[in-house]
């Protein structure tokens, strides 16, 4: 009879009380009701389980909901600021967008467009025109498509060059992407039998060459994009896979994944598989990520034969993967500076973050490091010399140089300090090592610095705040 759950008041009482009168003048009844009932549920679980001991008043139910329906009003996709180092951070997105891409976005979200529409002959067109030419143009392709993402590439490519047939795959090349996604899986979707061939270490040409029989459609060759093999180890190249493949009528399909167009002496770092060198070397089907080396949105791309392109053009399945206007927007306009490389390299973020050099980075961690110091006297700020990497599986084992600024305060964990950065408006994320919060500036753009610092040095001096208000 004491149970302090029966003096809680009912849902029609509160929602009639002048407490929520305000709450009802800006919101839907029913969504008020709908965030009053959570809190009510909320406060029951804390009375059962001892967190209060007595039952609210009608002010306090109100501001709790309150807050409730404000938590509700944010986004759950928010641009974050990135002071981790890692240019293409998979969880946070991969590469920003260059500002050509983003006024595309703008200019086609603002309308309508001519996604599916021929302007010369005013009739209907395709969308998969639309990015084609600049495809060719960079790749030296005969014909290029672009569908969601570079898995659902690797998938429709199989699905229409071997469904129910073979494609024979290295074991080297059996590899995991992110979310625990495993090739053979994806071959296994896309109607096609794998047929592994050499060993974890080594394979070699008369592997592949035993393996081809009456069934086998592809030979396929999936780039390590996420890890390296170093010591006792060979694997057989594309040259080398072409000429294997071309007596038996066979094509030769690459997933590239990571995205270069060509070997980019800017970038800095050692050699990896490149778009050119593997048309060039003789591969069929090339397959790539837009949002990793290219630096656009997330899209799968495919550029390669045209009478093979053709076929996979006319795949029911292109339509299940089929882009928007958006990514193609963005995608033709990120496409559109990479025919300079000097302006690829400048104007598309993830590359001129991958491509930074050091001491400008030594110079810029040092300046935000002094402003810091004077916004929250309080905090230990030291500039040091770190690595990082380049992510989003591309370069790997590679490691970029790199300048982080080392963030302790006393009386706050490393701990608290990054949830407190991550709490921010806008969240700023870092990473913990050494047992100190570390920001790198290499991944926080010169537009984000004022925010940036705002919200670094409002995590800094919340407990300050606190204690003086």
């Amino acid at each position: 009879m004491n149970d302090p759950r029966r003096r809680i008041p009912s849902v029609d009482a509160l929602l009639s009380s002048a407490s929520f009168g305000r709450l009802l003048a800006e919101r839907p009844r029913a969504l008020v009701a709908g965030a009053l009932r959570r809190t009510l549920e909320n406060l029951r679980r804390e009375l059962a389980t001892g967190d209060r001991s007595a039952a609210p008043d009608e002010a306090e139910i109100a501001a709790r909901t309150d807050g409730e329906l404000r938590a509700m009003d944010k986004s759950s996709l928010r641009r974050v600021i990135n002071a981790t180092g890692v240019p293409l951070h998979t969880n946070l997105g991969r590469a920003p967008l260059a500002a050509a891409a983003r006024a595309a976005l703008a200019e086609i979200a603002d309308g309508y467009s001519n996604l599916e529409y021929d302007l010369e002959r005013g009739a209907r067109g395709s969308r998969h025109d639309h990015c084609t030419r600049l495809l060719r143009e960079l790749s030296g392709a005969g014909d290029a498509l672009v569908v969601n993402n570079n898995a659902a590439a690797v998938v429709l490519v199989l699905n229409e060059l071997a469904e129910g047939h073979e494609v024979v795959l290295s074991r080297g090349e059996l590899v995991e992407i992110g979310g625990s996604f495993r090739v053979p899986s994806i071959i296994a979707k896309s109607g096609a039998r794998l047929v592994e061939v050499g060993a974890t270490n080594r394979t070699h040409v008369r592997d592949y060459e035993e393996a081809i029989g009456p069934e086998t459609r592809v030979l396929l060759k999936v780039h390590r994009s996420n890890f390296s093999q170093s010591g006792f180890v060979s694997e057989v190249g594309i040259e080398a896979l072409a000429q294997i493949a071309k007596p038996a009528g066979l094509p030769v399909v690459y997933d590239l994944g990571s995205g270069l167009l060509r070997q980019a002496a800017a970038l800095g770092l050692g050699a990896e598989p490149d778009l050119e060198g593997a048309l060039e070397a003789g591969a069929d089907i090339v397959t790539f990520s837009g949002d990793k080396l290219l630096g656009g949105p997330q899209a799968g791309i495919i550029v390669g034969r045209s009478e093979l392109i053709g076929r996979i053009r006319k795949n029911p399945l292109l339509r299940a993967v089929r882009v928007g206007k958006l990514t193609l927007a963005a995608l033709e306009a990120t496409l559109l500076l990479w025919r300079d490389e000097e302006t690829a390299a400048a104007d598309i973020p993830a590359i001129a973050m991958i491509a930074a050099d050091s001491e400008s980075l030594r110079a810029r961690a040092h300046a935000i490091a002094e402003e810091l110091a004077r916004r929250a006297p309080a905090a230990r700020l030291e500039v040091v010399q770190d690595t990082t990497r380049v992510g989003g599986g591309s370069y790997p084992g590679g490691e970029l140089e790199t300048w982080v600024l080392r963030v302790t305060l006393p009386g706050r964990s490393e701990v608290e300090l990054e949830a407190a950065c991550r709490a921010g408006t806008p969240p700023v994320v870092g990473r913990i090592r050494n047992d100190a919060l570390c920001l790198d500036p290499r991944t926080v753009a010169a537009h984000e610095e004022a925010e940036f610092l705002d919200a670094v040095t409002a995590a800094l001096t919340a407990d300050q705040d606190d204690a003086t208000g």
